[in-house]
């Protein structure tokens, strides 16, 4: 056996592949098997009843998660006049309009979340190509476009996490690190599956949590007890 199948396998025990835990158990259960040189980081992956496919079973949203997320985010943000000066303040770390449209054209992109005021949402789209295969298009429904900047730069810096359903149905996004705390790491996660009820589509029929899954970067997955979570988010 090889030193990472034997780690896998020294790390699968104690985990009974066929039942649910609880959140608070689930999050103990991860933390003491994230054992790696490096923080890893805490996932979760829920897998809903909806078809993407379908308008009216996007799923989509934004969670701020009151402990943060353990991770540095670098934030650009599209304004001009009084509103770049806003922002500048906020504390972003790019601000422009087409001097910042130049650099994202020639390939400089140095931050992990955009954001723009309403008013240059037509320079942003010349950037769609660019800008959206990364997941950094701004978009009114998750708070990037907007005109306070200040809430939007302080909220991505915080513990605003986005999330959107993929075409198999399965949300994924980062809850925390494993240096975290429990009771941290169990409030960032009742934070995210909030969210997620609350923006359960209105063509999503049926059960719309159908799975949800906790694991570390290097981790195996914990199953967490659908109806103990959903009862705690409702």
């Amino acid at each position: 056996m090889t030193k990472i199948a034997k780690r896998t396998a020294a790390a699968r025990e104690g985990i009974d592949p066929k039942a649910v835990y609880s959140v608070d158990d689930a999050v103990k259960m991860v933390k003491d098997r994230a054992t790696a040189k490096f923080d890893e980081t805490v996932e979760i992956a829920i897998n809903l009843g909806v078809d993407p496919r379908h308008a009216d079973q996007m799923v989509r949203g934004v969670a701020n998660l009151p402990n943060g997320t353990g991770r540095s985010v670098r934030v650009a943000v599209f304004a001009r006049g009084p509103k770049a000066e806003e922002a500048t303040k906020a504390g972003a770390d790019v601000v422009g309009a087409e001097d910042l449209l130049e650099q994202v054209q020639g390939g400089e992109i140095n931050f992990d979340k955009v954001i723009a005021t309403p008013d240059m949402m037509p320079l942003v789209g010349r950037l769609g190509k660019v800008l959206g295969p990364r997941g950094m298009m701004p978009n009114p429904k998750v708070g990037t476009v907007t005109m306070d900047v200040t809430k939007a730069v302080n909220d991505s810096k915080g513990g605003a996490v986005e999330f959107r359903v993929e075409k198999n149905g399965i949300v994924h996004a980062g809850v925390g690190k494993a240096s975290f705390s429990e009771t941290a790491l169990a409030e960032n996660v009742r934070a995210l599956l909030t969210a997620l009820v609350k923006a359960k589509p209105s063509g999503a029929k049926g059960t719309f949590v159908k799975r949800i899954a906790l694991s570390s970067t290097m981790g195996p997955g914990v199953k967490v007890d659908i109806a103990e979570a959903a009862t705690e988010a409702a």
